[in-house]
């Protein structure tokens, strides 16, 4: 038979333990014994072992007393502490010296081999219920397609599907991943023929069906939360991560989770382009891009002008909440550099003495730029499982966490949400195009554009209908939908070589358009 763990049990009376050892043994476990701590030293020290189950009370050296040197020779070794004693006191001792269970006496097979599965096997019972749940779940999320009528319905599919991924993720079936990746390509694809069908309406309309929005989200959603905790005489704290998708969140929700109670969990709709100078600049502005070309036309370039395209972006929102009848005391800090986040914490006071501050943090959108120029990170972030795992790596050790912390400390709400998400994209559609079209790969706007069919791409001929201000007087709008990016016909091999699996925005897709948006409510 095939051991599933091999395991060393630790007992000055391992004699009157066989019928456990049996019991152990019976199921496939590779069990050895010694009845004392200087002997599983030397013998974790010479062989490989999966578990320990150590006894506290043992002469000559306790099982506490023996504890750390296994913990020395081997750091990351689950060990099981059974003790005859329920003294408050032992159980402190043992749960700091990093155990991973405890057992009291009389031991039972059954309760022994529950703490073995939940300490060496838990991934993979996780992972197989998981499987189990998902395929009892894929008719519901198939019908749900179907049924999907509005953008609300189509949060609720985005949030199933991502869940699924993340839980899934870890190992398991991989046919059971084909399966799931197979039903979010058809969901990506049926979402984009949504948008094309009702984007046009959303943007120019607001009615009980239109979706909250980038130029819509401050007044519909930030505004009422800041006057919510106001009148409590608390303070409202906006984190803006660039690029920050839902996926990304569930990562690192339970390092939050030890700050703060997740209150709200919701999404709203980026408006297209899903790029940064379009979206972020809405969002604060409370205008579509239209509008902020028509009434502040000097604090508005067009792709094809140079300069930076979000200098503005405090201006906006403070304009916004004049226009608001809004008179908080407001700060605003965008942080690019790691040096800006450390010299926002050293200066932490001027965000406790506010109402109102927003605090724009860019590092996933650099992440994801990044990924493109550079080979290691291209390495690091194969997929959107590595993409995540490193989210939630740079998260766990970032300025922006130890914030958060200073953030809980003081009672602050925290609202976390995005300007946008990201792709990674892996068909190449070619386009012919002149030198004045942009360079974004999910999107292009210019004044000749052709090759394309319309069912690669989604195409915007008259700009302005869609609230989205023109270069020129013939320039037009064309997007990527699903996981497609747009090259030029010319140089075409080198730029899918260099572009395919990277992670990208600008066009159509529930990634890069269902945003998440998160409040926070602090424990304290």
């Amino acid at each position: 038979m095939n051991s599933i763990a091999k395991i060393l049990w630790v007992d000055d009376e391992v004699e009157l333990l066989k019928p456990h050892i049996m019991f152990l043994r019976a199921r496939g476990y590779d069990v050895d014994t010694c009845n004392n701590g200087y002997d599983a030293i030397e013998m974790i020290a010479a062989g490989r072992y999966d578990l320990v189950i150590l006894d506290e009370m043992m002469p000559g050296m306790t099982g506490l007393e023996t504890l750390p040197y296994i913990k020395e020779q081997r750091p990351g070794l689950p060990v099981i502490m059974v003790t005859k004693s329920e003294e408050e006191m032992i159980m402190d001792k043992a749960i700091g010296s990093k155990i991973a269970d405890y057992i009291i006496k009389p031991v039972n097979p059954n309760q022994v081999l529950l703490s073995i599965k939940k300490n060496i096997h838990s991934r993979q019972l996780v992972s197989e219920q998981s499987t189990a749940d998902y395929r009892a779940e894929f008719g519901r999320i198939a019908q749900s397609l179907g049924d999907a009528t509005t953008f609300a319905d189509w949060k609720t599919v985005y949030k199933k599907l991502v869940g699924w991924e993340v839980d899934l993720s870890g190992g398991g079936d991989a046919g059971i991943r084909d399966v799931l990746a197979y039903q979010r390509e058809e969901a990506g694809t049926e979402f984009c023929k949504f948008v094309r069908r009702h984007y046009a309406d959303w943007i120019n309309n607001r009615n009980a069906s239109t979706p909250l929005m980038s130029h819509t989200l401050m007044r519909g959603a930030i505004i009422p939360e800041v006057e919510r905790a106001a009148a409590q005489n608390r303070k409202t704290t906006l984190l803006l991560i660039d690029n920050f998708r839902y996926d990304q969140w569930l990562a690192v929700r339970d390092l939050a989770g030890g700050m703060f109670d997740v209150e709200t969990e919701d999404f709203y709709c980026a408006i297209l382009p899903t790029a940064t100078q379009y979206a972020r600049n809405a969002i604060f502005a409370g205008l579509t891009p239209l509008a902020i070309d028509k009434l502040l036309p000097d604090k508005w370039l067009n792709d094809n002008e140079e300069g930076g395209k979000n200098q503005y972006e405090e201006e906006f929102l403070r304009r916004q909440l004049q226009s608001a009848g809004k008179h908080w005391r407001t700060t605003f800090d965008k942080l690019v550099r790691p040096e800006q986040g450390r010299r926002l914490i050293e200066n932490i006071q001027k965000i406790y003495d506010a109402d109102f501050s927003v605090i724009g943090y860019n590092f996933l959108d650099i992440l994801s730029h990044a990924r493109t120029e550079t080979e290691i990170i291209r390495e690091l972030t194969e997929d959107d499982a590595a993409f995540r795992s490193l989210t939630r790596s740079w998260f766990e050790h970032s300025d922006l966490h130890t914030i958060l912390k200073m953030l809980s400390g003081r009672g602050h709400r925290v609202v976390i949400t995005s300007d946008h998400g990201t792709i990674r994209v892996d068909r190449p559609v070619k386009i012919i195009a002149d030198r004045e079209t942009s360079q974004n790969l999910r999107y292009k706007t210019g004044r000749r554009m052709g090759g394309y069919s319309d069912r690669d791409l989604f195409e915007l001929l008259n700009p302005g209908e869609f609230q989205l201000p023109k270069g020129s007087l013939s320039s037009t709008y064309v997007f990527a939908t699903g996981r497609d990016y747009i090259i030029y016909q010319n140089n075409a091999s080198q730029f899918v070589r260099y572009y395919r699996h990277t992670f990208q925005h600008g066009g159509v897709s529930m990634e890069e358009m269902i945003v998440p948006y998160i409040v926070l409510e602090p424990k304290q």
